[in-house]
Protein backbone atom coordinates (compact mmCIF):
# COMPACT_ATOMS: atom_id res chain seq x y z
CA UNK A 1 0.00 0.00 0.00
CA UNK A 2 1.54 3.74 -1.21
CA UNK A 3 1.76 5.88 2.11
CA UNK A 4 0.46 9.43 1.61
CA UNK A 5 2.86 12.62 0.92
CA UNK A 6 3.44 14.66 3.81
CA UNK A 7 2.10 18.29 2.63
CA UNK A 8 4.48 20.21 1.38
CA UNK A 9 3.44 23.04 4.39
CA UNK A 10 3.79 20.66 6.88
CA UNK A 11 7.06 19.73 6.07
CA UNK A 12 7.91 23.89 5.51
CA UNK A 13 7.00 24.15 9.48
CA UNK A 14 8.76 21.37 9.93
CA UNK A 15 11.69 22.47 8.68
CA UNK A 16 11.19 26.08 10.35
CA UNK A 17 10.74 25.02 14.09
CA UNK A 18 13.97 22.77 13.48
CA UNK A 19 16.03 25.69 11.82
CA UNK A 20 14.44 28.14 15.16
CA UNK A 21 15.28 25.14 17.72
CA UNK A 22 18.85 24.83 16.64
CA UNK A 23 19.72 28.22 16.21
CA UNK A 24 18.29 28.88 19.34
CA UNK A 25 21.04 26.00 20.82
CA UNK A 26 23.85 28.29 18.66
CA UNK A 27 22.83 31.81 19.24
CA UNK A 28 21.45 32.51 22.65
CA UNK A 29 20.63 36.03 22.32
CA UNK A 30 18.27 35.02 19.72
CA UNK A 31 16.05 33.49 22.28
CA UNK A 32 16.40 36.57 23.93
CA UNK A 33 14.80 38.30 20.81
CA UNK A 34 11.70 35.51 20.84
CA UNK A 35 11.08 36.08 24.51
CA UNK A 36 10.97 39.79 23.50
CA UNK A 37 8.64 39.64 20.52
CA UNK A 38 6.32 37.26 22.71
CA UNK A 39 6.04 39.86 25.34
CA UNK A 40 5.44 42.81 22.99
CA UNK A 41 2.71 41.06 20.91
CA UNK A 42 0.79 40.15 24.23
CA UNK A 43 0.98 42.92 24.92
CA UNK A 44 -0.35 44.93 22.02
CA UNK A 45 -3.10 42.32 21.05
CA UNK A 46 -4.16 42.77 25.27
CA UNK A 47 -4.13 46.65 24.56
CA UNK A 48 -6.04 46.23 21.13
CA UNK A 49 -8.48 43.32 20.76
CA UNK A 50 -9.54 44.96 17.66
CA UNK A 51 -5.97 44.16 16.13
CA UNK A 52 -6.46 40.77 17.36
CA UNK A 53 -9.76 40.08 15.81
CA UNK A 54 -8.00 41.91 12.17
CA UNK A 55 -5.24 39.61 12.76
CA UNK A 56 -7.78 36.46 13.23
CA UNK A 57 -10.23 37.92 10.04
CA UNK A 58 -7.24 37.74 7.54
CA UNK A 59 -5.58 34.60 8.72
CA UNK A 60 -2.76 36.23 9.97
CA UNK A 61 -3.33 35.27 14.21
CA UNK A 62 -2.75 32.04 14.30
CA UNK A 63 0.56 32.20 11.72
CA UNK A 64 2.07 35.34 14.25
CA UNK A 65 3.56 33.21 17.21
CA UNK A 66 5.27 30.77 14.07
CA UNK A 67 6.54 33.03 11.45
CA UNK A 68 9.99 33.51 10.89
CA UNK A 69 12.33 34.67 8.05
CA UNK A 70 16.10 33.46 7.95
CA UNK A 71 18.92 34.30 5.68
CA UNK A 72 21.89 32.61 3.86
CA UNK A 73 24.61 33.29 1.50
CA UNK A 74 25.28 31.39 -1.23
CA UNK A 75 29.04 31.37 -2.76
CA UNK A 76 28.12 29.16 -6.28
CA UNK A 77 25.82 28.79 -9.45
CA UNK A 78 25.32 24.95 -8.23
CA UNK A 79 24.76 25.36 -4.49
CA UNK A 80 21.78 28.34 -5.37
CA UNK A 81 20.54 25.50 -8.31
CA UNK A 82 20.30 22.64 -5.26
CA UNK A 83 18.65 25.20 -2.72
CA UNK A 84 15.85 25.84 -5.33
CA UNK A 85 15.45 22.42 -5.56
CA UNK A 86 15.85 21.59 -1.82
CA UNK A 87 12.92 24.22 -1.14
CA UNK A 88 10.19 23.28 -3.55
CA UNK A 89 10.22 20.09 -1.23
CA UNK A 90 8.68 22.54 1.07
CA UNK A 91 6.32 24.66 -1.04
CA UNK A 92 8.99 27.66 -1.53
CA UNK A 93 9.70 29.45 -5.13
CA UNK A 94 11.88 32.39 -5.54
CA UNK A 95 9.97 35.38 -5.35
CA UNK A 96 12.03 38.84 -6.29
CA UNK A 97 15.19 39.72 -7.49
CA UNK A 98 17.46 41.93 -5.37
CA UNK A 99 20.62 43.33 -6.41
CA UNK A 100 22.37 44.30 -3.44
CA UNK A 101 25.68 45.91 -5.01
CA UNK A 102 24.48 49.11 -5.63
CA UNK A 103 24.76 49.29 -1.90
CA UNK A 104 27.94 48.33 -1.44
CA UNK A 105 27.43 44.59 -0.57
CA UNK A 106 28.76 42.32 -3.56
CA UNK A 107 25.47 39.95 -3.96
CA UNK A 108 21.98 39.52 -5.31
CA UNK A 109 19.64 37.92 -3.95
CA UNK A 110 15.76 36.34 -4.05
CA UNK A 111 13.08 35.28 -1.44
CA UNK A 112 12.01 31.62 -1.29
CA UNK A 113 8.63 31.61 0.01
CA UNK A 114 5.43 29.93 -0.17
CA UNK A 115 2.74 32.29 -2.61
CA UNK A 116 -0.58 30.66 -2.40
CA UNK A 117 -2.92 32.57 0.83
CA UNK A 118 -3.46 29.24 2.43
CA UNK A 119 0.25 28.19 2.53
CA UNK A 120 0.90 31.72 3.67
CA UNK A 121 -1.57 31.30 6.66
CA UNK A 122 0.20 27.75 7.37
CA UNK A 123 3.31 29.09 7.73
CA UNK A 124 4.66 32.36 5.87
CA UNK A 125 8.79 30.71 6.65
CA UNK A 126 10.91 32.67 4.25
CA UNK A 127 14.70 31.90 3.61
CA UNK A 128 16.56 35.39 1.78
CA UNK A 129 19.03 33.54 -0.20
CA UNK A 130 21.86 35.48 -1.48
CA UNK A 131 24.52 34.74 -4.31
CA UNK A 132 28.42 35.98 -3.97
CA UNK A 133 28.94 37.90 -7.43
CA UNK A 134 32.57 36.67 -7.57
CA UNK A 135 33.45 39.22 -11.04
CA UNK A 136 32.92 42.07 -8.27
CA UNK A 137 36.18 40.70 -6.39
CA UNK A 138 38.41 43.13 -8.02
CA UNK A 139 41.51 41.72 -7.16
CA UNK A 140 41.82 38.67 -9.96
CA UNK A 141 44.21 36.25 -8.17
CA UNK A 142 41.39 36.66 -4.98
CA UNK A 143 38.89 36.18 -7.30
CA UNK A 144 40.70 33.15 -8.78
CA UNK A 145 41.36 31.51 -5.54
CA UNK A 146 37.79 32.00 -4.10
CA UNK A 147 36.34 30.45 -6.95
CA UNK A 148 38.84 27.55 -6.61
CA UNK A 149 37.93 27.36 -3.00
CA UNK A 150 34.10 27.32 -3.39
CA UNK A 151 34.44 24.88 -6.14
CA UNK A 152 35.66 22.05 -3.77
CA UNK A 153 33.14 22.11 -1.35
CA UNK A 154 29.61 20.58 -1.07
CA UNK A 155 27.32 21.93 1.31
CA UNK A 156 24.43 19.60 0.86
CA UNK A 157 24.59 15.95 2.29
CA UNK A 158 23.93 13.02 0.45
CA UNK A 159 20.97 12.04 2.43
CA UNK A 160 19.73 15.44 2.03
CA UNK A 161 20.68 15.55 -2.05
CA UNK A 162 18.76 11.82 -2.77
CA UNK A 163 15.29 12.68 -0.52
CA UNK A 164 15.34 16.09 -3.18
CA UNK A 165 15.59 13.57 -5.63
CA UNK A 166 13.28 11.30 -4.63
CA UNK A 167 10.54 14.42 -4.10
CA UNK A 168 10.87 15.01 -7.44
CA UNK A 169 10.75 11.68 -9.28
CA UNK A 170 7.87 10.58 -7.37
CA UNK A 171 5.73 13.79 -6.65
CA UNK A 172 6.28 14.04 -2.60
CA UNK A 173 7.43 12.66 0.19
CA UNK A 174 5.89 10.34 2.70
CA UNK A 175 6.29 11.16 6.46
CA UNK A 176 9.20 9.29 7.21
CA UNK A 177 11.35 10.74 4.11
CA UNK A 178 9.79 14.19 5.68
CA UNK A 179 11.63 13.98 9.06
CA UNK A 180 14.93 12.89 7.37
CA UNK A 181 14.73 15.46 4.51
CA UNK A 182 14.38 17.92 7.57
CA UNK A 183 16.63 16.54 9.61
CA UNK A 184 19.38 15.73 6.42
CA UNK A 185 18.53 19.68 5.31
CA UNK A 186 19.38 21.58 9.07
CA UNK A 187 23.05 20.00 7.98
CA UNK A 188 23.19 22.64 5.59
CA UNK A 189 22.35 25.36 7.77
CA UNK A 190 24.26 24.42 10.41
CA UNK A 191 27.14 26.35 11.85
CA UNK A 192 30.65 24.78 11.64
CA UNK A 193 33.80 26.98 13.24
CA UNK A 194 36.45 24.99 11.37
CA UNK A 195 37.48 27.55 8.50
CA UNK A 196 38.05 25.70 4.71
CA UNK A 197 40.84 28.50 4.71
CA UNK A 198 44.03 29.25 6.53
CA UNK A 199 43.66 32.46 7.97
CA UNK A 200 46.50 33.99 5.87
CA UNK A 201 43.58 33.67 3.16
CA UNK A 202 40.30 34.72 5.56
CA UNK A 203 42.58 37.61 6.03
CA UNK A 204 42.76 38.95 2.73
CA UNK A 205 39.06 38.06 1.88
CA UNK A 206 37.92 39.76 4.73
CA UNK A 207 39.84 42.59 3.19
CA UNK A 208 38.27 42.70 0.04
CA UNK A 209 34.83 42.38 2.07
CA UNK A 210 34.20 40.68 5.23
CA UNK A 211 31.00 39.11 3.44
CA UNK A 212 33.27 37.25 0.96
CA UNK A 213 35.07 36.30 3.85
CA UNK A 214 31.86 34.72 5.60
CA UNK A 215 30.61 32.98 2.46
CA UNK A 216 34.09 31.47 0.97
CA UNK A 217 35.48 30.04 4.41
CA UNK A 218 33.17 28.07 6.17
CA UNK A 219 31.94 24.28 5.28
CA UNK A 220 28.44 25.73 4.44
CA UNK A 221 26.14 28.86 4.75
CA UNK A 222 25.45 28.77 8.29
CA UNK A 223 22.21 30.29 8.90
CA UNK A 224 23.34 34.02 9.87
CA UNK A 225 20.07 35.13 11.53
CA UNK A 226 16.22 34.30 12.34
CA UNK A 227 13.62 36.69 12.84
CA UNK A 228 10.58 36.80 14.47
CA UNK A 229 7.50 38.95 13.70
CA UNK A 230 6.58 41.71 16.00
CA UNK A 231 3.24 44.18 16.28
CA UNK A 232 5.73 47.13 17.65
CA UNK A 233 9.40 47.10 16.47
CA UNK A 234 9.59 50.28 18.13
CA UNK A 235 8.61 48.37 21.50
CA UNK A 236 10.75 45.74 20.56
CA UNK A 237 13.55 47.79 20.30
CA UNK A 238 13.69 49.41 23.01
CA UNK A 239 13.26 46.61 25.04
CA UNK A 240 16.20 45.47 23.46
CA UNK A 241 17.98 48.48 24.83
CA UNK A 242 16.48 47.84 28.46
CA UNK A 243 17.59 44.22 28.43
CA UNK A 244 21.53 45.28 27.38
CA UNK A 245 21.06 44.00 23.86
CA UNK A 246 23.81 45.87 21.56
CA UNK A 247 20.57 46.44 18.79
CA UNK A 248 21.24 49.15 16.12
CA UNK A 249 21.15 52.47 16.47
CA UNK A 250 17.77 53.15 13.64
CA UNK A 251 15.08 50.94 12.71
CA UNK A 252 15.40 50.26 8.63
CA UNK A 253 12.75 50.88 6.73
CA UNK A 254 9.85 53.60 6.89
CA UNK A 255 8.67 55.17 10.01
CA UNK A 256 6.27 54.52 12.59
CA UNK A 257 2.83 54.75 11.04
CA UNK A 258 -1.03 54.29 12.06
CA UNK A 259 -1.00 51.95 8.93
CA UNK A 260 2.29 50.00 8.64
CA UNK A 261 3.43 49.24 4.94
CA UNK A 262 6.54 47.26 3.56
CA UNK A 263 8.84 46.01 6.04
CA UNK A 264 10.92 47.79 9.55
CA UNK A 265 13.85 45.44 10.96
CA UNK A 266 15.80 45.72 13.21
CA UNK A 267 18.90 43.38 14.22
CA UNK A 268 21.66 42.87 17.52
CA UNK A 269 24.66 43.30 16.54
CA UNK A 270 26.42 40.31 15.08
CA UNK A 271 28.42 38.21 17.43
CA UNK A 272 32.24 37.67 17.45
CA UNK A 273 32.50 33.79 17.16
CA UNK A 274 35.83 31.39 17.61
CA UNK A 275 36.77 29.79 14.71
CA UNK A 276 39.62 27.34 14.02
CA UNK A 277 41.85 27.56 10.83
CA UNK A 278 44.05 24.88 9.59
CA UNK A 279 46.55 23.86 12.14
CA UNK A 280 44.48 24.27 14.63
CA UNK A 281 45.03 28.15 14.65
CA UNK A 282 42.58 29.97 16.58
CA UNK A 283 41.12 33.14 15.64
CA UNK A 284 36.96 35.04 15.11
CA UNK A 285 34.99 35.40 12.58
CA UNK A 286 31.78 37.63 12.65
CA UNK A 287 28.66 37.38 10.86
CA UNK A 288 25.40 36.15 12.75
CA UNK A 289 23.14 37.95 15.00
CA UNK A 290 19.30 38.29 15.28
CA UNK A 291 16.40 40.17 14.10
CA UNK A 292 13.04 41.77 14.53
CA UNK A 293 10.80 42.73 11.84
CA UNK A 294 7.34 44.56 11.52
CA UNK A 295 5.24 43.83 8.46
CA UNK A 296 2.49 46.28 6.73
CA UNK A 297 0.73 46.44 3.93
CA UNK A 298 1.84 45.56 0.63
CA UNK A 299 2.52 48.54 -1.94
CA UNK A 300 1.54 49.09 -5.53
CA UNK A 301 4.16 50.56 -8.35
CA UNK A 302 2.84 53.69 -7.53
CA UNK A 303 2.82 53.50 -4.02
CA UNK A 304 6.46 51.88 -4.15
CA UNK A 305 7.48 55.09 -6.27
CA UNK A 306 6.19 57.53 -3.52
CA UNK A 307 8.26 55.51 -0.91
CA UNK A 308 12.01 55.39 -2.61
CA UNK A 309 11.18 59.06 -3.23
CA UNK A 310 10.42 59.78 -0.11
CA UNK A 311 12.88 57.54 1.51
CA UNK A 312 15.85 59.26 -0.70
CA UNK A 313 14.55 62.10 0.35
CA UNK A 314 15.12 60.84 4.40
CA UNK A 315 18.67 59.39 3.67
CA UNK A 316 19.85 62.37 2.66
CA UNK A 317 19.81 62.96 -1.24
CA UNK A 318 17.82 65.98 -0.11
CA UNK A 319 16.66 67.45 3.14
CA UNK A 320 18.40 68.98 6.04
CA UNK A 321 21.72 67.28 7.08
CA UNK A 322 21.22 69.24 10.57
CA UNK A 323 18.23 66.57 11.88
CA UNK A 324 18.39 63.27 12.81
CA UNK A 325 17.73 60.68 10.59
CA UNK A 326 14.43 59.69 12.59
CA UNK A 327 13.40 62.94 12.25
CA UNK A 328 14.41 63.03 8.43
CA UNK A 329 12.41 60.04 8.21
CA UNK A 330 9.21 61.69 9.90
CA UNK A 331 9.46 64.21 7.94
CA UNK A 332 9.32 63.32 5.11
CA UNK A 333 6.76 60.42 4.75
CA UNK A 334 4.35 63.07 6.20
CA UNK A 335 3.73 62.87 2.69
CA UNK A 336 2.78 59.14 2.64
CA UNK A 337 -0.75 59.44 3.39
CA UNK A 338 -1.24 57.14 6.50
CA UNK A 339 -5.03 55.77 6.53
CA UNK A 340 -6.74 52.77 4.75
CA UNK A 341 -9.21 54.52 2.46
CA UNK A 342 -6.54 57.15 1.44
CA UNK A 343 -4.33 54.15 0.48
CA UNK A 344 -7.07 52.27 -0.95
CA UNK A 345 -8.68 55.30 -2.97
CA UNK A 346 -4.84 56.85 -3.92
CA UNK A 347 -4.05 53.32 -5.62
CA UNK A 348 -0.67 53.38 -2.86
CA UNK A 349 -1.43 49.71 -1.45
CA UNK A 350 -2.75 46.48 -2.26
CA UNK A 351 -5.91 44.99 -1.22
CA UNK A 352 -7.93 42.25 -0.18
CA UNK A 353 -11.94 42.42 -0.50
CA UNK A 354 -14.13 40.34 0.81
CA UNK A 355 -17.67 40.07 2.02
CA UNK A 356 -18.86 41.57 5.42
CA UNK A 357 -21.53 39.72 7.26
CA UNK A 358 -24.63 42.25 5.53
CA UNK A 359 -23.04 40.84 2.31
CA UNK A 360 -23.13 37.31 3.12
CA UNK A 361 -26.62 37.45 4.09
CA UNK A 362 -27.64 39.24 0.68
CA UNK A 363 -25.75 36.22 -0.91
CA UNK A 364 -28.02 33.92 0.78
CA UNK A 365 -31.36 35.79 0.78
CA UNK A 366 -30.75 37.83 -2.34
CA UNK A 367 -32.26 41.59 -2.19
CA UNK A 368 -28.53 42.84 -3.45
CA UNK A 369 -28.65 45.90 -5.60
CA UNK A 370 -26.62 45.93 -8.64
CA UNK A 371 -23.37 47.95 -9.05
CA UNK A 372 -19.52 47.21 -8.15
CA UNK A 373 -17.02 47.32 -5.58
CA UNK A 374 -16.91 51.13 -4.41
CA UNK A 375 -21.08 51.33 -4.04
CA UNK A 376 -20.77 47.58 -2.38
CA UNK A 377 -17.82 49.03 -0.04
CA UNK A 378 -20.07 52.03 0.49
CA UNK A 379 -23.01 50.23 1.70
CA UNK A 380 -20.89 47.81 4.02
CA UNK A 381 -21.74 44.55 1.99
CA UNK A 382 -17.87 44.82 0.71
CA UNK A 383 -14.35 45.27 3.48
CA UNK A 384 -10.92 45.94 1.81
CA UNK A 385 -8.35 45.08 4.10
CA UNK A 386 -4.91 45.55 3.30
CA UNK A 387 -2.46 42.84 1.59
CA UNK A 388 0.62 41.75 4.47
CA UNK A 389 3.56 42.38 2.78
CA UNK A 390 5.76 39.27 1.92
CA UNK A 391 9.02 40.48 0.67
CA UNK A 392 12.04 42.38 1.24
CA UNK A 393 13.36 45.45 0.77
CA UNK A 394 16.73 46.42 -0.63
CA UNK A 395 17.56 48.99 1.26
CA UNK A 396 17.22 47.64 4.66
CA UNK A 397 18.88 44.54 3.31
CA UNK A 398 22.07 46.19 2.54
CA UNK A 399 21.49 48.42 5.86
CA UNK A 400 21.16 45.58 8.03
CA UNK A 401 23.90 43.82 6.31
CA UNK A 402 26.20 46.61 6.80
CA UNK A 403 25.22 47.18 10.72
CA UNK A 404 26.26 43.46 11.21
CA UNK A 405 29.85 43.81 9.45
CA UNK A 406 30.93 46.45 11.60
CA UNK A 407 29.23 49.34 10.90
CA UNK A 408 32.22 51.00 9.15
CA UNK A 409 32.41 48.70 5.75
CA UNK A 410 31.44 50.56 3.03
CA UNK A 411 32.28 49.18 -0.96
CA UNK A 412 31.42 51.14 -3.96
CA UNK A 413 30.92 48.90 -6.57
CA UNK A 414 30.07 49.74 -10.83
CA UNK A 415 27.54 46.93 -11.40
CA UNK A 416 24.35 46.57 -12.50
CA UNK A 417 21.54 44.43 -11.43
CA UNK A 418 22.65 40.80 -13.11
CA UNK A 419 18.88 39.15 -13.24
CA UNK A 420 19.71 37.03 -16.23
CA UNK A 421 22.76 35.58 -14.88
CA UNK A 422 21.13 34.68 -11.45
CA UNK A 423 18.43 33.29 -12.86
CA UNK A 424 20.61 31.34 -15.22
CA UNK A 425 22.39 29.96 -11.84
CA UNK A 426 19.47 29.72 -10.79
CA UNK A 427 17.22 27.16 -13.23
CA UNK A 428 14.43 29.27 -13.49
CA UNK A 429 13.02 32.49 -12.98
CA UNK A 430 12.18 34.47 -10.46
CA UNK A 431 8.18 35.38 -9.83
CA UNK A 432 7.29 38.73 -9.97
CA UNK A 433 6.15 39.84 -6.02
CA UNK A 434 3.96 42.81 -7.82
CA UNK A 435 2.35 40.22 -10.07
CA UNK A 436 1.41 38.34 -7.02
CA UNK A 437 0.13 40.84 -5.15
CA UNK A 438 -1.99 42.39 -7.63
CA UNK A 439 -3.40 38.88 -8.78
CA UNK A 440 -4.60 38.47 -4.87
CA UNK A 441 -5.94 41.80 -5.01
CA UNK A 442 -7.94 41.03 -8.80
CA UNK A 443 -8.99 37.10 -7.33
CA UNK A 444 -10.68 38.62 -4.27
CA UNK A 445 -12.53 41.39 -6.47
CA UNK A 446 -13.25 38.59 -8.70
CA UNK A 447 -14.73 36.49 -5.66
CA UNK A 448 -17.31 39.53 -4.29
CA UNK A 449 -18.28 40.83 -7.75
CA UNK A 450 -19.67 36.73 -8.72
CA UNK A 451 -21.21 36.34 -5.50
CA UNK A 452 -23.07 39.64 -5.38
CA UNK A 453 -23.84 40.28 -8.76
CA UNK A 454 -25.21 36.52 -8.57
CA UNK A 455 -27.47 37.86 -5.58
CA UNK A 456 -28.69 40.95 -7.58
CA UNK A 457 -29.48 38.79 -10.36
CA UNK A 458 -31.89 36.21 -7.84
Amino acid sequence: MTRPFTPADAIRTRFSEAMSAMYRAEVPLYGELLSIVAEVNATVLAERPDLAAELAAADEFDRLDVERHGAIRLGTAAELHMMRRAFAVMGMVPVGYYDLSVAGVPVHSTAFRPVDDGALAANPFRVFTSLLRLELIEDAGLRAEAETILSTRRIFTDEAIHLIERHEAQGGLDDADAGRFVLALLETFRWHGDARVDAATYDRLHEAHRLIADIVSFRGPHINHLTPRTLDIDAAQDAMQVRGIDAKAVIEGPPRRAVPILLRQTSFKAIEEDVIFPGEQPGQHTARFGEIEQRGAALTPKGRALYDRLLATARGEAGSQDASYADRLATAFAAFPDTVDALREQGLAWFRYELTEAGQRLVTTGGCRAGDIEDWLAAGHVRARPIVYEDFLPVSAAGIFQSNLGGTEQRSYAASAAQAAFEAALGSAVQDELALYAEVEARSMRAVREALRGAAAA
